[in-house]
């Protein structure tokens, strides 16, 4: 069987001698457009809920529908549109899931002074720059040579999206409406607050059986839209960690141990000042010597270093498990390395930048990290240090990213395990050479980051080249237009994380500096992060506590539970998962009508994912817009004039109100089904 003929048999859409009309200016322009608009909606998503939906088909939709429409653009930029615009989606969630972290490292470690807009726009660019650099000599390696073996699900999807386009199919409609619907809805929400933001039943502390046990749900429409798109098995999964941190972790501390004791948790954690100044989470009043809300503060003192274990059990489960698929990778990228010095490129569709700006590139990536004074570190030898492992690491991780998405897809692709790995490994290079204590706790940060970022914008980029694969792209213009998109993007990566960082004045009035590691904004990942560097390189965990969450991942890993996705679940709120799983819930329903009925959808390309994907995009590009606002005082007044909350809930009770937002929610939620089974079938 002649494995490795897929290059000669397979016949693109355009044929290598077709001339058509491809990296242009207008191609480039719109794609950076929504590069930007899908980077800010995905920092935005990230730090809230620590999740991201991969932004390459909504950019595919745009693109044949705006592009097309509007600009006669061809299918070639097109596709050139779509290659810069998803850029913006994966350098967002490699940086929302790691810098962030600078501002949970220890005291004394100077981690806050590096959140700032230039290190994040350095780390960020030279980050997704990595992940495409390394991704150039792989591409005929497993792109073309194992065309036939290794499917990239969302490349394959964004591929039959611009050919259905170019034919005339009709996806943008219904992701439109979805993002129309979105929009309306969270104008109510955030602006009018027609619909409550959080309702919550909670039990008292003092109730004997069930004490201080929470369900509540933060019902906007982007939750909704996350859980319709990942399905009701990883919903299910994530709620479930949920479940057990809220109604069962919680209740059972609450009962057993004192408030004293929770609070003095809190003051070691620094989520407060001391026993005698009020506030900090929970809302601790230390005249009654208690809590407000003691299912908070019982949620910060344990469960979240409980969960942080959990995820880190996990990441490095997840890692195990793809330990073959590492290696060989790792095997394929050296051979293709050697194939791709020797390949003699002699067609359109061939024609790669070339390997000598990787070797380059990569000793240019190195020297600037060395001189910039934006990257953490003491002397050029340390920050050399930090630039030969990223190279080394990225090497590596990106070629383990590219080949997992390859096969089961981005969404699923482990890159806070490999990330975790970049930080054990990094940490023992820095215990090893005498490297411990806070100050290098930022430079081991930066390590993972990019790390973090490169493995994500690689896998992006990887689904990126196989869509150029099949419709017949010239592949120096795509990785062109993925350093433009990588740059661009990290610019309103930069804004965007400032401006959300940036607190309300309520914040300020509890002493509050950071927006982001709030309730607002969790950033889960990142302060996971900081956690195990914290732990390695200074011992300051709590281990117990640490252990607890790590066999909870073993043992869902051995019930035969993805422990990654479940540890997830419990480090987050209940609120952010409880509506994650209710729009996993409705696509269980729509499969299981579907099935009856002998209908076969494709689950990227349904009328129900696009209508998710629409809800996704227009809820958190209002929740952007609306951090925006509330910002600066001066927007923030004229916004605070149309809030109508305080109207509501002396008509109709804080009960009232809270059912008339769950009722909101539920109607949008009958609509979201409505549209999955009803109208054209979106088929290609």
């Amino acid at each position: 069987m002649a494995e490795i003929k897929p290059e000669k048999e397979f016949k693109p859409y355009i044929s290598a001698g077709e001339r058509v009309a491809e990296f242009t200016v207008k191609s480039i322009l719109l794609g950076a457009l929504f590069g930007v608009i899908f980077g800010a909606a995905t920092v935005y998503l990230a730090l809230k809920a620590g999740l991201t939906v991969s932004a390459s088909i909504p950019v595919a939709v745009l693109a044949i529908s705006i592009g097309r429409k509007f600009f006669k653009t061809t299918i070639l930029e097109n596709n050139i549109i779509q290659t810069t615009g998803s850029a913006g989606e994966s350098i967002a969630a490699g940086v929302v899931f790691t810098l962030p972290g600078f501002l949970f490292l220890s005291a004394g470690s100077n981690g806050e002074g590096f959140f700032s807009y230039w290190p994040i726009f350095i780390l960020a660019a030279l980050g997704g720059i990595l992940g495409t650099l390394m991704m150039v000599p792989l591409r005929r390696s497993l792109i073309v040579d194992e065309h036939g073996t290794l499917p990239y699900p969302e490349g394959t999807a964004c591929a039959s999206v611009l050919i259905a386009g170019e034919k005339g199919g009709d996806f943008a409609k219904t992701a439109y409406m979805g993002l129309g619907f979105a929009f309306l809805y969270a104008i109510l929400q955030k602006i009018f607050h027609l619909i409550a933001e959080t309702p919550a039943w909670v039990t008292s502390q003092t109730n004997r059986f069930f004490p201080s046990a929470t369900v509540n749900g933060e019902i906007t429409p982007e939750y909704m839209g996350v859980g319709y798109i990942i399905g009701p098995r990883i919903a299910g999964v994530l709620v479930a960690g949920g479940v057990l941190a809220w109604l069962g972790l919680i209740p059972l501390l609450a009962s057993l141990v004192p408030q004293d004791t929770t609070a003095l948790q809190l003051v070691k954690l620094g989520y407060l000042k001391d026993l005698a100044t009020a506030g900090g989470s929970g809302d601790w009043n230390p005249v009654t010597h208690t809590f407000g809300d003691y299912a908070t503060a019982i949620y910060r003192a344990y469960i979240r270093q409980i969960g942080a274990g959990a995820v880190a059990a996990g990441g490095f489960i997840t890692l195990i498990k793809t330990i073959p698929t590492i290696i060989s990778s790792f095997k394929s990228s050296l051979g293709s390395i050697k194939t791709t010095g020797e390949v003699q490129v002699t067609k359109r569709t061939e024609d790669d930048l070339s390997f000598k700006l990787v070797i380059f590139g990569s000793i240019a990536l190195v020297v600037l990290m060395a001189v910039l004074p934006q990257i953490p570190g003491d002397s050029v030898v340390n920050k050399l240090l930090i630039g030969v492992l990223v190279v080394v690491f990225g090497f590596f991780f990106v070629t383990v990213s590219s080949r997992i998405v390859g096969i089961i897809g981005s969404s699923s692709n482990p890159i806070s395990g490999m990330t975790i790995a970049t930080l054990m490994g990094t940490c023992l290079v820095f215990i090893s050479v005498g490297w411990t204590g806070k100050v290098f706790e930022p430079m081991a940060l930066v390590v993972g980051g990019m790390i973090c970022i490169a493995a994500a914008n690689a896998g992006a980029t990887s689904q990126d080249l196989k869509t150029g694969y099949i419709v017949g792209a010239t592949p120096k213009y795509q990785q062109i237009a993925l350093f433009i998109g990588a740059i661009v993007s990290a610019v309103i990566i930069g804004v965007t994380l400032s401006i959300l960082d940036r607190p309300t004045a309520a914040m300020q009035a509890q002493g509050i500096t950071h927006a982001i590691g709030t309730d607002a904004y969790p950033a889960p990942q990142g302060t996971l992060m900081a956690t195990l560097i914290k732990g390695l390189l200074s011992f300051n965990l709590d281990w117990q506590f640490v252990l607890v969450g790590v066999f909870l991942a073993i043992t869902m890993e051995l019930c035969g539970v993805k422990s990654l996705s479940f540890a997830v679940g419990a480090y987050l709120p209940l609120s952010t998962t409880l509506p994650i799983f209710a729009g996993g819930a409705i696509k269980g329903l729509v499969d299981i009508r579907n099935k009856k009925k002998g209908i076969h959808e494709d689950d990227e390309l349904g009328r129900g994912s696009l209508f998710s994907t629409g809800l996704v995009a227009g809820g958190a590009l209002m929740g952007v817009i609306y951090a925006f606002f509330m910002a600066f005082e001066s927007t923030a007044g004229p916004v605070g004039k149309l809030n109508i909350e305080h109207f509501l809930t002396n008509s109709l009770g804080e009960g009232g109100y809270q059912l008339l937002g769950f009722i909101f929610f539920v109607i949008m939620g009958l609509v979201l089904y409505r549209v999955a089974v009803t109208g054209k079938k979106t088929e290609i």
